[in-house]
């Protein structure tokens, strides 16, 4: 079969908008680049930034409990450190996260948009070289676009592969090819990537990508469907390299 890349997102920010690449540098064992690079936690979560170990996405701001987050549009430059937040079309806050001043603008903005859904301050963090990611493992995530196909079929309704979050967005797969990949290895370019685990699904992706609207029942439909809420893999980066919208995978 023809495999190829239909599309590749980071997520700076955990919770935040997704933005699109066209190509990435793939380094063996490490998080998709610039992929959930700072979190804004919500209430004491005792992350400790010196010391960076994976913690629970309940402990941050996301979609699963804060669905209005997906209103938002955000955007992040490497170069300068910035991040853009949008409300309703305008911009709400310009802010260099590498600064005390910056981060602070941040934080007031979520104490402002979300107040009711606070358990203490929010806080902007961020650890080098650490990855906010939902697992502890240093993986990327991979959609298989017939997958998310068959779940529009079975729920009754167009679903937006965004819905799920991941960094590699895959054409030419049959539905559900990627749970048969499980322990074995695909290629892409000079990047050999091991697909290790399943996707296990929560209610964020009930949440609509541009509206914020919670309205579709996805874990309750695979559960009733398929008899799992899983959609998607997870794969270790066992050689690096580049990738780039539109390259071919093998197998």
């Amino acid at each position: 079969m023809t495999a190829k890349i239909e599309s590749l997102y980071r997520y700076p920010v955990k919770g935040l908008s997704p933005e699109p690449v066209t190509r990435a540098t793939l380094k063996a064992g490490d998080y998709f680049p610039g992929d959930r690079l700072f979190a804004v936690e919500n209430g004491p979560s005792g992350f400790d930034p010196a010391a960076p170990q994976h913690q629970s996405k309940i402990k941050f701001l996301m979609l699963m409990h804060n669905e209005r987050l997906a209103t938002l549009r955000t955007r992040y430059e490497d170069a300068t450190g910035t991040l853009t937040i949008e409300q309703d079309g305008r911009s709400a806050v310009r802010a260099d996260l590498a600064t005390k001043e910056g981060r602070l603008a941040v934080e007031a903005f979520f104490r402002r948009f979300v107040p009711t859904e606070l358990r203490g301050p929010p806080k902007l963090l961020q650890a080098e070289g650490h990855s906010f990611s939902n697992v502890p493992a240093r993986v990327v995530s991979v959609i298989n676009l017939a997958s998310v196909a068959a779940i529009g079929t079975a729920i009754g309704a167009p679903v937006h592969p965004l819905r799920f979050r991941a960094n590699l967005y895959v054409e030419g797969w049959p539905a559900w090819h990627e749970f048969d990949l499980l322990e074995r290895e695909i290629a892409i370019g000079d990047a050999r990537l091991k697909v290790t685990k399943r996707t296990l699904r929560c209610p964020a992706t009930e949440v609509d990508p541009d509206t914020g609207v919670r309205d579709l029942a996805i874990p309750t439909t695979l559960m009733q469907t398929y008899g799992h809420a899983d959609c998607g893999v997870y794969a270790q980066v066992i050689a690096g390299g580049e990738v780039a919208v539109g390259d071919a995978i093998n197998p």
